[in-house]
């Protein structure tokens, strides 16, 4: 039995003790020592079952205590109801939202949680800086040419080398540098679909998706979305004949937090396959995980070509150099002659070296593994240990809200 199946396995294990109860709040759990020679398994993969038990908020590591059971594995709020497809109209515009969120974006003294922006003690600023300087030193034209269509060749290939998520199954020449994730998926819309076409999103469904299908005259179709297990596929099955797109956030999805598990994966790429409906795939969320491992994203059971899995460094790196990338797939033509002919030619080049230059000269893949682990994870835990007392405080200043506070079931 291989070590991936053999710490899912262990995990499992003390899921099932502290959902029947057989373990409790506060319950501490054998030591990594101890459950080596419980399981007679290695130590690391112990560690990873421990690990994917935290990511899970069912344990707590205490240092120099050890791992207990955590008082949010006792939680009992209900998940959020899932909504009932329905195909949208675009008379409700999120524009005045939308207002509302950006208006605010620059406030120093505000916490943002639409728009899932990092705090500057996540980012590494001082090699961010250097990896600047290093670029405007070495480029005669101090950043102002244009840059190929496509996007930096240097970047693409360390994007590329960056994606070991997919198992060499792209290279710098499957991608195109775009000004973000959002603008990403706008042009993948506009490469699949024309005005009047319907489009298949999760219900709910962030706001910018809802903009991006309102300005392009398209009808968006709420597929129920469970909030542990992502899309029904079953629900999605009934209309995919009258789509043209799918646009989905399998991983980590913004609002409801869901992964989709690698079979329902599987199964979508599958189905759309069999109608030939093109899946945008944002999975900008991707690099933010506290597993063992990053989860596959549907671009990895991709063979068609039909998936467009778009990727930026605006959640773990740089928000604001607004640097994005998608892998089209079959339809990377149509996208780089959009670019040319209806948007911009490029984006700003000078972005894009530096992210190129910080990839290369200090290992992107280890720096966010850094952040990950010693930064965000950290954090997390923290917030996980005071998440009831936050509950308490939103229940009594909102006393009318419905059963699936979003902050409950995660």
């Amino acid at each position: 039995m291989s070590k991936d199946v053999l710490y899912l396995k262990i995990a499992k294990s003390v899921t099932e003790q502290i959902k029947s109860e057989t373990l409790q709040f506060g319950d501490k759990l054998p030591s990594l020592r101890s459950a080596q020679k419980l399981y007679n398994v290695s130590l690391n993969t112990v560690k990873q079952a421990y690990m994917e038990l935290e990511s899970h908020s069912l344990v707590e590591s205490r240092p120099k205590y050890g791992y207990f059971v955590s008082q949010t594995s006792q939680r009992k709020l209900a998940l959020p109801s899932i909504a009932k497809m329905k195909v949208s109209e675009t008379k409700n515009s999120p524009e005045d939202l939308i207002d509302k969120v950006f208006g605010t974006i620059a406030g120093k003294d505000m916490t943002q949680f639409a728009l899932g922006i990092p705090g500057e003690s996540f980012l590494p600023l001082p090699k961010l800086k250097k990896s600047m300087i290093n670029v405007i030193k070495s480029k005669n034209d101090s950043g102002t040419d244009y840059e190929p269509v496509q996007g930096n060749e240097h970047l693409r290939r360390e994007i590329a080398k960056w994606a070991m998520v997919l198992e060499g199954k792209i290279t710098e020449n499957d991608l195109v540098i775009t000004s973000g994730a959002m603008n990403a998926v706008y042009n993948c819309l506009m490469a699949v679909t024309k005005p009047g076409d319907w489009v298949a999103v999760e219900s709910p469904v962030y706001f910018g998706v809802l903009q991006a299908v309102q300005l392009l005259g398209l009808k968006a179709v709420e597929i129920p979305t469970h909030p542990i297990d992502g899309v029904d596929l079953d629900e999605l099955k009934k209309v995919l004949p009258k789509l043209s797109a799918c646009c989905f956030v399998t991983n980590f999805n913004n609002p409801l937090g869901f992964q989709m598990p690698d079979e329902s994966k599987k199964e979508l790429v599958r189905l759309i396959t069999e109608y030939n409906v093109p899946l945008i795939e944002d999975d900008i969320y991707g690099n933010v995980y506290f597993g063992a491992e990053r989860p596959k994203p549907c671009k990895f059971y991709d063979e068609a070509g039909l998936v467009m899995w778009i990727g930026s460094v605006t959640k773990v790196l740089a928000p604001g150099y607004r640097v994005g990338w998608v892998a089209p797939g079959k339809f990377k033509d149509k996208i780089i002659r959009q670019k040319k002919l209806v948007q911009t030619v490029c984006s700003p080049s000078l972005y894009s070296d530096v992210i190129a230059d910080f990839s290369g000269a200090w290992a992107l893949r280890s720096s966010l593994e850094d952040v990950q682990e010693k930064k965000l994870y950290a954090n997390y835990l923290q917030i996980q240990k005071n998440r009831w007392r936050h509950i308490f405080l939103i229940i009594r200043r909102f006393p009318n809200r419905k059963e699936g506070l979003c902050c409950g079931w995660n």
